[in-house]
């Protein structure tokens, strides 16, 4: 199987299945010297898993990592760094039934075409569970991200027809500048909601509704949202490898994601060029834009201001509900899909979404260096060279 492998310059390769003995990731191009334990990683891996509200699957799973190789004494060694987590709740029983026809939603009849065989135990890699990987090494780069003023701030926008009374940047203290940082307690608001909703109302509004779908034996879908702040401007080439295709891309190779957009998105094509453009002014002596309609991108390449952007998640295809599918044999036959499922998937797609644009990012950061001459200067230069010596010298 090609394409279980991201990035170019912070690469992650992905494997295992959702009933396999487990699940993993090799993360290579990570910076030497990156404080890093797994506990920096383990919380972004509870932020996704099974068994946390009655909005997720049932199945229980600690999730817990461990760093195999590329850390020494705390720090990163430069060498690629191997996570494994372990599966221990499969019930492999439940899709014995799965093996001989397609379910309505899944890549079962793709994957039939596409290799003449499929691990049909819980979807193999067509599996949710196949972001954990995505996760782990995501949260690495988090981590490096953070230590450049980089912040992330993601949440479920929509569960649903129900969406958020407010928009991105009411959660910003200077929606003009680029160097703000979301307002303090929202990411604390998030992360103690069952649906990671920043709004109390409308989050209980969606747990009834998702309620009522439950009571139906149906799912739903949702949009994530998520903002980037302290990216500075210049981050991203200008042709095939523009930030937002790359963010585009990440996004999309996310299980059920069927829509993505930066700034104002599809609402741009209704907008007129004056009212859509971004007008520039001058903010603590640095160019800044009055609006941020671009979502923080500008000809695929970072403006400075907050990179803004969304993802639109189906409803989760494995349903109780009866639906009408064909099997092996060409019959077309009814089915009900039994099992532990997420009635809705968009609450635990929020770490991966924020793992997905925090990958893509740093390997466009990574690549930038290389973009001026003044930057290899500062890297391997004499004067260059004496002056790290001399900054080591006096720490």
């Amino acid at each position: 199987m090609a394409g279980s492998t991201y990035g170019k310059h912070f690469q992650i390769t992905t494997w295992g299945e959702s009933h396999g003995k487990g699940i993993g990731v090799v993360i290579d191009g990570c910076p030497a010297g990156l404080a890093l334990c797994e506990a920096d990683i383990q919380e972004f891996l509870d932020r996704r898993k099974p068994g946390k509200s009655r909005y997720s699957t049932p199945r229980k799973e600690a999730d817990k990592v461990e760093i195999l190789s590329g850390v020494f004494e705390g720090r990163t060694t430069g060498t690629p760094i191997s996570l494994i987590i372990f599966n221990e709740d499969q019930r492999s029983r439940d899709y014995g039934d799965i093996a001989s026809y397609y379910r309505p939603g899944h890549a079962d009849y793709t994957f039939d075409e596409k290799y003449g065989f499929r691990d049909y135990q819980g979807g193999g890699r067509s599996s949710g569970r196949e972001t954990i990987g995505r996760v782990a090494g995501g949260a690495i780069a988090v981590k490096v991200l953070n230590e450049l003023g980089i912040s992330f701030l993601t949440y479920s926008r929509a569960i649903g027809p129900i969406t958020i009374q407010k928009n991105a940047e009411n959660f910003l203290t200077n929606p003009k500048s680029g160097s703000y940082r979301p307002l303090e307690g929202i990411q604390g608001q998030i992360l103690s909601d069952p649906l990671y909703m920043p709004d109390n109302e409308a989050s209980q509004t969606a747990q009834e509704y998702l309620e009522k779908c439950m009571e139906h034996m149906d799912s739903a879908g949702g949009v994530v949202e998520g903002i980037i702040t302290g990216v500075p401007a210049g981050v991203g080439e200008p042709v095939f490898d523009k930030l937002d295709a790359n963010l585009a891309k990440a996004i999309f190779s996310i299980g059920a994601v069927k829509g993505f957009e930066i700034g104002d998105g599809f609402a741009a094509a209704a907008a007129k060029g004056s009212t859509n453009n971004d007008a520039f002014c001058m903010e603590d002596g640095q160019a800044a834009t009055a609006t941020n309609h671009a979502g923080g991108i500008l000809g695929g390449i970072s403006s400075g201001a907050p990179i803004i952007f969304r993802a639109a998640f189906k409803p989760t295809p494995s349903i109780a509900s009866t639906q009408q599918t064909v099997n092996k044999s060409g019959e077309e036959i009814s089915i009900s899909i039994h099992g532990r499922h997420d009635p809705i998937i968009v609450p635990r797609a929020v770490v991966v979404v924020e793992c997905m644009a925090a990958l893509t990012l740093l390997d466009l950061m990574l690549e930038n260096m290389g973009a001026k001459m003044e930057s290899l200067k500062k890297l391997y230069s004499r004067e260059g060279q004496i002056s790290r010596c001399s900054a080591a010298l006096q720490a």
